[in-house]
C-alpha cells in the first residue's frame, strides 16, 4: 500500500493536500498536480483510481504526491520492495530523474546496482549499526569491511 485514497482518482490523491494543507485552489492543484503527474509520466492516469493502476504506477502516484509539496529531501525505504521485478525500472526510472534535477533523497535499498550508479554516498548498514560509508566506488570496488564484502558477494552473484 502506498497510503492513495481508494475513492480518489490519482489526481485527487495528488491534490488532496495541496488543497487542504496548502489552501491552493481547485484550479492551482490541479495544475500543480498534473505537472507532478507529468513529472513521473503519468497524465494519462489521473482520472484513474488506485484500484486500476499497477503497484509500480501505484507508487509513482505517490511520489507525485509527495514532490507536489516541493519538498526539500525525499525520503525512500526499500521503495520498490513491494513491486512486481518488472515494475521496479518504472519507479528507479522516475528516481534517477529526480536525482538528475537536483533532489536530495535518502534512500534504504536492496537494489545494489540503482545505488551503484544514483548515488553519491553510500551506507553500509548491519544490525542497526553503521559497518562502511563512502562513494560508491570505494563500497562497491574496494569496500574495506569483511561485512559488506560478503553482503556484496550475496547479492551480486547470478
Amino acid at each position: 500500500s502506498f497510503n492513495l485514497y481508494p475513492h480518489m482518482t490519482a489526481l485527487g490523491n495528488v491534490t488532496l493536500a495541496l488543497r487542504r494543507v496548502l489552501k491552493l485552489s481547485t484550479r492551482d492543484a490541479n495544475s500543480r498536480g498534473m505537472e507532478a503527474l507529468d513529472g513521473v509520466g503519468l497524465t494519462d492516469k489521473a482520472g484513474a483510481y488506485p484500484g486500476e493502476l499497477s503497484g509500480g504506477q501505484q507508487q509513482r502516484v505517490a511520489i507525485a504526491r509527495a514532490l507536489s509539496l516541493e519538498p526539500k529531501i525525499m525520503l525512500f525505504d526499500e521503495p520498490t520492495s513491494a513491486l512486481d521485478p518488472e515494475l521496479v525500472g518504472s519507479v528507479l526510472e522516475v528516481m534517477r530523474q529526480m536525482r538528475n534535477t537536483g533532489m536530495t533523497m535518502v534512500v534504504v535499498s536492496h537494489e545494489m546496482r540503482f545505488a551503484r550508479e544514483a548515488a553519491d554516498r553510500v551506507i553500509f548498514m548491519d544490525e542497526g549499526h553503521i559497518v562502511e560509508e563512502g562513494t560508491p566506488s570505494d563500497i562497491f570496488e574496494a569496500p574495506q569491511h569483511q561485512r559488506t564484502r560478503t553482503f556484496l558477494s550475496a547479492v551480486t552473484q547470478k
